[in-house]
């Protein structure tokens, strides 16, 4: 079996207000190309297609081309599931019509136990699910997080082995040991935090989506395949691409770079020197781009001057002075969880620690919102 693991496609996401729709469009098309140049015989996504549970339209009909030309046009078969910023409901509409072409969604927690054989590989397609899930399918009430359903629910799939074909499975959390990036969700809620990585040992391959980092984790059979595009700063000097995957007599992996419509750069000068022809005439202004400014003087307009000449500015620091130090703080702010820092916030209004009770509101009304991409009906 030969196939691309490719996740955290992200569609729909904002870049600083910037729309990366064209972004994703070339991207995916570069994974399509791939896969015909190396005669793949599937595609496998990760989970976390939309950016949002309630993607746009636009985001909406990017994906069902995208599918459609992979799938159909070029009859490549498919295996993906539902990440945590996907609507497991909302995707899965179509998914028993979608199979009879081969492509199989899986979106809930019981068709992981039913693997998806091609070739001499048997896929199971592990989607990200809630404690609660677990807790009504293996009838358990001791289950209350992740870390507590992982071993049971990776224990029935091993039950399903058949010694004929090589055990891939593809999942969507995050392992113990790996490093994020800026772009993730940072919410351990029931949650995405420290499956232990013993737990995939006994499987061929594990593609692994959440993680934006391809090199976050490094076990022998596991990877994450990384998201196609940067989607912070923080993955400016990160290779983005996709795996190609064999599974013949070993373990096969290479790693293919994907080239991005526009860069993400980072530069360091004065304003004035940002705005000398010599200078941008030298760059693809069509970039995305940070500057860190030497200048200690107050400048008048300055993000507008900037955008005439660049227009996609994601932001605009100081090497000294005070923005500098805002930056520090803020980037200390963006290290804690929404979690932390709402009970942070809480502490500081009302003068005391919120109770057990009310951090459990806390985690319910975060979880919602991130699951509603910042629109929760929590109340």
């Amino acid at each position: 079996m030969r196939f691309l693991h490719t996740a955290d496609w992200h569609i729909g996401k904002k870049l600083h207000g910037y729309d990366l729709l064209e972004d994703q469009a070339h991207i995916i098309k570069q994974i399509l190309t791939i896969a015909k140049t190396e005669k793949v015989d599937a595609i496998v996504i990760a989970g976390d297609l939309y950016d949002r549970s309630i993607p746009s339209e636009e985001g909406v009909r990017l994906l069902n081309q995208t599918i459609a030309e992979i799938n159909l046009t070029a009859g490549i078969p498919l295996l993906a599931i539902s990440g945590n910023h996907d609507s497991a409901t909302r995707l899965a509409t179509g998914a028993p019509w979608f199979a009879q072409s081969n492509f199989h969604l899986h979106t809930r927690l019981d068709q992981a136990f039913e693997p998806i054989v091609m070739g001499n590989t048997a896929f199971f397609l592990l989607p990200y699910f809630e404690p609660v899930d677990a807790r009504i399918h293996f009838e358990d009430s001791s289950i209350r997080s992740i870390h507590d359903a992982m071993p049971i629910v990776i224990e029935k799939i091993k039950k399903q082995f058949d010694p004929k074909y090589k055990q891939v499975l593809v999942s969507h959390f995050f392992v113990s040991g790996s490093s994020r990036t800026d772009s993730e969700t940072k919410v351990e809620v029931g949650g995405l935090d420290g499956i232990n990585g013993v737990l995939l040992e006994d499987f061929t391959y594990v593609a692994l989506g959440h993680l934006h980092n391809k090199n976050a984790l490094n076990l022998p059979n596991a990877r994450y395949s990384g998201s196609p595009l940067k989607y912070s700063l923080s993955e400016k000097e990160q290779k983005k691409g996709v795996w190609l995957v064999e599974t013949e007599s070993q373990l096969n992996l290479k790693f293919i770079e994907l080239e991005p419509l526009r860069e993400m750069q980072e530069l360091q000068g004065t304003f004035e020197y940002f705005l000398t022809p010599d200078t941008y005439q030298q760059l693809n202004r069509e970039n995305y781009f940070s500057f860190l400014l030497e200048d200690r003087s107050i400048i008048p307009n300055m993000m507008n001057q900037l955008r005439k000449v660049y227009p996609k500015v994601l932001q605009v620091g100081r090497l000294n002075g005070r923005e500098n130090s805002q930056q520090s703080a803020i980037k200390k702010l963006k290290e804690k969880t929404p979690i932390e820092l709402t009970e942070e916030f809480f502490t500081s209004i009302v003068q005391v620690a919120p109770t057990e009770r009310q951090k459990k509101w806390i985690e319910q009304t975060i979880h919602q919102l991130v699951k509603n991409g910042g629109e929760s009906d929590a109340s």
